[in-house]
């Protein structure tokens, strides 16, 4: 790979080292994707388009960084694993590019590795970064435990342990970091399912979930905006749970809404008889 081309799992963890440089990114285009990797002042970016989904938000990234001048293209959620920034570099097949992008000669069928050779004749400049609104939101309102709203997994907390989490993020589990919930934990959880993907890769971490006996489940990203976990609570229809959450009464075209309040009602109840059994 050459120097000023990087790959990267996730957006979440780019900072101004790698200013000036073309990112080929694991992450959705989401909204919140796009603001990590423009406080980064990159070159240009290559996102998973997550199936594109709800409002063409897996895409958002390139409208975002059109308003900035900076190129920014989309590979097919096909073609490459998303939360794989290797195998998006190696494997992706653009599927979108933005009008930066097209200027320079990306364009949709290209692979991934050569529009990223394209986008080194970008040049290198500092931008303005549109202010980002609060990510992250606890609701004590809606039952006896907590529920974190959060736009990216990389946002859940330590103290979140005793929490339900709806999260804007895929269910891939990266392959640089295997940790189901990354810095934080939580009782049980909801992503997105970024339209599945190669391999079914999207809601591999929610599978993985049932190891720790956690319910975990999915929202079809034509339901709710990827990367935003107040659509995800909001509009969110589950497509995906695993064995865990099932057996907590979660069930496929149940709406966030109603999943959230079903964990509401039987995981105290389990911790409950867990305390009971010491």
């Amino acid at each position: 790979m050459q120097h000023d081309i990087v790959w990267m799992d996730t957006v979440t963890k780019l900072d101004l080292g790698y200013a000036g440089k073309v990112v080929v990114a694991g992450s959705h285009g989401g909204e919140f994707a796009a603001f990590c990797a423009a406080r980064a002042q990159v070159r240009a970016a290559i996102f998973n388009d997550a199936g594109v989904g709800m409002d063409n938000e897996g895409i958002h990234a390139l409208r975002y960084f059109d308003e900035l001048g900076v190129p920014a293209a989309a590979t097919s959620h096909l073609s490459a694993r998303i939360g794989d920034g290797r195998d998006n570099f190696e494997s992706g097949i653009i599927s979108h590019v933005n009008r930066a992008a097209a200027k320079l000669g990306c364009k949709a069928g290209q692979r991934t590795q050569d529009c990223a050779t394209v986008m080194l004749t970008a040049s290198a400049f500092g931008y303005e970064v549109p202010p980002k609104a609060e990510s992250r939101l606890v609701r004590s309102d809606l039952g006896p435990l907590p529920v974190v709203i959060i736009d990216s997994l990389a946002l859940l907390a330590p103290e979140d342990a005793g929490s339900i989490a709806v999260a804007g993020s895929h269910g891939a589990i990266l392959p640089l970091d295997g940790r189901l919930l990354l810095n934080g934990d939580a009782l049980g959880i909801v992503f997105c399912d970024a339209g599945f993907g190669k391999d079914g890769i999207a809601v591999t971490r929610i599978q993985k979930l049932d190891e720790a006996n956690k319910p975990g489940a999915a929202a079809s990203v034509t339901s709710a905006r990827i990367g935003n976990g107040t659509s995800v609570f909001e509009s969110g229809i589950l497509s995906f749970v695993n064995a865990t959450a099932a057996a907590h009464g979660a069930r496929l075209g149940m709406t966030v809404r109603d999943y959230v309040a079903r964990l509401q009602a039987t995981l105290p109840a389990k911790q409950h008889l867990a305390s009971s059994d010491r």
